[in-house]
This record gives structure tokens, sequence and C-alpha cells, in this order.
């Protein structure tokens, strides 16, 4: 600790030009594209949405075929580098993607079961999440390598340590991965989380709670759920309460288990523990800052390494959003599997006064197989419920037609049952959180 501490007293005081250009030119560059919303034929959003949007629509019948070809790539993958049968999630994850394989070439040739085609099941998967994030990952990893490879994590990791680490005992530079998540994509955030983990600059603990707590679903994905559900009218409510919600869940989730008990340790067992600041934040957020901008690959070879990095994710995560997904949709259709998971929060619904309180337990079930299920069920609602069960398609964060997926085809050590355990977790806690802020200021 004490080496890092001296690292920054001897970084120059007058840093190169070349050093501030990196730093202000690219980080800025980055910074516009994940967070900054503009407006493009009528729609607000941020660039790298208008960007993923432009060559789907310019691209339509180019598109689908590429999405197949990145699914056929993500099943052979874990063959080419032997992982499949490392262990049961990933032999089980392996076969997952071979049926991935199956369904896109179902959707793509149109032959198949009927149920398959409905506009509900297999369509909906491929065109509203496949797509999309086939895209949005690997287009979105090269403007990554500019947001977070100049100095900007180090600069916002030193200013924001004073929050981040007492209330949810991640590291300062941890806050850019909760606001590209909320603002940008999930898939972006676990991209940012698994870098900087393999990095050695999260602990496996640490790197857990930002995957499983700030994660989340972006803010278009919300437009979705409340123009679905009629919400639009109470949109500033709507989001403001749903993102205080999810981080105050997420506060109460790293104190009890399973997020309480996760190793300490890195990924290669040597870490770079963030340096506790306790004087000259700012002074020494800018050394920081100045120091990586001098340690930094140049332009070509960041985006490279975060283009191929970004690749691979997405030809992980294509095929498992297609079955997997799949899979939840047709539990959701046809069985009573969520009827019967829905008893697990009954109690709480109903101790809470939510109106219709076993419809808004089953809403609360199906999350887990894909965020937008529970918005579908409640559509006819009372308010109250409808904005409770929006706020839970968000804040319960895991579901398996994405993000489980997503989590698993990182680095981050941590399996399915304490997933599981954690998403029970938050759907409960918020819930009990959510409930009374809709009644009060509804």
């Amino acid at each position: 600790m004490e080496t890092v501490k001296q690292e920054v007293h001897v970084q120059p005081t007058r840093p190169s030009f070349s050093h501030l250009l990196k730093f202000f030119g690219f980080s800025l560059i980055g910074i516009f594209t994940f967070f900054v919303p503009i407006t493009v034929g009528g729609k607000s959003s941020i660039p790298l949405d208008h960007i993923v949007t432009y060559l789907t629509t310019t691209f339509t019948s180019v598109v689908p075929y590429y999405a197949l070809l990145v699914i056929v790539i993500g099943a052979i993958y874990p063959l080419i580098n032997k992982t499949w049968n490392k262990d049961a999630v990933n032999i089980g994850l392996s076969l997952f993607k071979v049926l991935g394989v199956l369904v896109a070439l179902m959707l793509m040739f149109e032959f198949g079961p009927a149920w398959l085609f409905s506009p509900g099941m297999g369509p909906f998967l491929f065109e509203k999440l496949v797509i999309p994030v086939g895209l949005l990952v690997p287009i979105g990893s090269v403007f990554l390598a500019l947001l977070v490879g100049y100095g900007l994590l180090e600069f916002i990791g030193v200013i924001l340590q004073p929050v981040m680490r007492p209330i949810w005992k991640t590291p300062g530079r941890s806050a850019i991965d909760a606001v590209a998540s909320f603002v940008g994509s999930y898939s972006i955030g676990l991209l940012i989380t698994n870098r900087v983990f393999k990095e050695g600059k999260y602990t496996i603990k640490e790197a857990t709670i930002i995957a499983t707590g700030f994660s989340t679903v972006s803010a278009t994905f919300m437009i979705v759920v409340a123009k679905t559900l009629g919400l639009m009218e109470v949109w500033n409510i709507y989001f403001w309460l749903t993102l205080f919600t999810t981080f105050l869940v997420t506060a109460i989730t790293v104190r009890i288990w399973p997020l309480n008990k996760m190793s300490e340790a890195y990924y290669d067992g040597e870490g770079s523990p963030e340096e506790v600041i306790k004087e000259n934040r700012v002074k020494a957020a800018w050394s920081q800052a100045m120091a990586a901008a001098e340690k930094s690959p140049s332009l070509g070879r960041n985006v490279w390494m975060n283009l191929k990095d970004g690749f691979i994710m997405t030809a992980a995560i294509l095929p498992s959003i297609l079955s997997v997904g799949l899979l939840g949709l047709v539990l959701a259709e046809f069985t009573p599997v969520f009827d019967i998971l829905g008893y697990i929060f009954y109690p709480f619904t109903w101790i809470m006064q939510v109106p219709e309180p076993l419809l808004a337990a089953k809403a609360s079930a199906m999350e887990i197989a894909e965020m937008f299920l529970p918005a579908l069920l409640v559509v006819d609602a009372p308010l109250i419920t409808k904005f409770v069960i929006g706020t839970v398609s968000v804040s319960a964060i895991l579901f398996f037609s994405a993000l489980i997926p997503c989590i698993l085809s990182t680095n981050i050590p941590v399996s399915i049952p304490k997933l599981l355990v954690i998403w029970v977790e938050r759907t409960i806690l918020t819930i009990i959180i959510v409930t009374p802020l809709a009644y009060l200021f509804l």
C-alpha cells in the first residue's frame, strides 16, 4: 500500500500534453457515447443506442444473419478452448448454447413448432434481445476502451471512495459500472466489471456485488416497461424511486448471506487494491488519473483488446439468451411453475397490501425468466400493483434470459444457487421498500 502512495506523490505536477489529451479527449468521447442523451429522428437516447438503432434499421436483412453467425461461434467456442466440460455449469451452458443454435436456425429459416413463432416467444427474444445485445456489446466495447482506459476510472474511483465503500462495500471505481449499467446496458456494465476484475482491481466479493447489485437494465429498458404498464405519466417518479430502491436493496444484500461471505481473493491471486485516500482527494484523483494515462496502451491496441473481449462475451451471451430465455417463456406460458414460485413472495405482497397480492406475487416470480414478463401479466392491474411490479422488474436484476448467462460468461466465480438466493432476497426487499413509497407518491 505504501508503494502505491509513493507513486502518487512522485507523479509530476505538470503532465505532458499527450497525457492530458488522452485523459480529456478520449474520456469525454466515452462519456458522450454512454451518458449524454441526444435526439435523433425524434428519439432521445444515448449515442451508442442511436448507433445500434441505425445499424438495425439500415441493415435489416444482414443483421439477423450476423446474429446467427455469432450464435454459432458462441456454441463452438467452448469446444475450441476446451472449457465445455470444465464443470457441471459449463456442460449445462454448452448444451444450452447448442440448443440456442437450433432455435436460431428454426427462427431464421422458419421451420419448427407453431408456438415458437408466436410474437411473444421466439421472435420477441430474437428481435428485442438477441439482435440489440449482439450489436450493443461489441460496438460498446470500442467506446469502452476510451471510457475506462485513460484515467477516468481512477479519477472517479478516488472521488467517490467515501460513498461507495461505506454504503456498498465496493471500491470507488465501481461507481462507473453502476452508471454504465443504468444509463447504458447491463451487458456493458458487466463488460467493465469483468475487465477490471481480471486486472486485479476487484476482489471476487466486490465483483459479485457489482455484477448482482449494479448491473441492472438500462433506462431505455425501463421506458419499455413504463410504456407497457402505462406509467409514462409518472415517469419521473417511477425512474427515481426505482433507482433509489435498486441501490438501497444492494446496500442491504451486501450485508447478508451469500454476498457477505464471498471470497476476498483476487482473480490471479495478486490484486491492486484501491488506495484509501484520507486528504487532498482531488489532487490524489488527478495524480492517479495521469499515472493511468501515462501507462495506457496505444489507442489501436486498447480498442482491439476491448473489441476482442466484447465479441467473446457477445458470442457467449447470445446462444444462452435464446435457449434459456425461451425455456423461461415456455415455463411461464405452458406450466404452473411460476404460480408455485409466486407463493414465495405472496406473504410479502399480502403484508405490504399490494392490490391483487397473488397476481403481484406470480408476476414477481416470473422476473427470474425474463424481466419483461411481469409487466405483461399485470398490465390490467391497479396502478399501485403495476408500479410495484415495474420496480421489481428492474430492482431484482437477475433473470435467466440474459443477465444470469452474462454473469456466468464472465470470469467471476459465482454459482447459480447463490444467484437464485440473491434474486429471492432482492425481490422480497424490493416489494417491502417500494410498496409504501408507491402509496406515498402516487
